[in-house]
């Protein structure tokens, strides 16, 4: 896309694969409806989520790997990478600054969406 900084896209991209895939460099958030699935069923959609790499163009427009859909057993499930600040009170100012950024992945059933 012109305009957008390709070095740091590919930086964003590579901590959130990161935090997504080994749940590093963030806090993971689970929704009530999500956890009323029992144990079990939490772990296999984590699982699900850390091993996703299905992006696509239009869930992932800007390349970040910052949004993903799954589906398992039939049910559609979202989960979103959000950038705020160490306090958690703001946005992040630099999203491809893991010292100024505290990542946030909420996973959740679409229907909580």
């Amino acid at each position: 896309m012109p305009g957008i900084d390709q070095d740091r896209v590919a930086k964003i991209r590579a901590l959130n694969d990161k935090f997504r895939c080994y749940s590093s460099g963030g806090r993971i958030v689970i929704t009530a409806g999500l956890a009323s699935l029992g144990p079990e069923n939490v772990a296999r959609v984590c699982k699900a989520v850390a091993m996703f790499n299905t992006f696509s163009e239009g869930d992932d427009p800007y390349g970040e790997h910052d949004f993903g859909s799954l589906e398992i057993d039939g049910e559609t499930f979202f989960w979103k990478i959000d950038y705020y600040d160490l306090e958690l009170e703001f946005g992040s100012e630099d999203p491809s600054d893991p010292d100024k950024t505290t990542r946030v992945l909420t996973i959740m059933r679409s229907e909580e969406y």
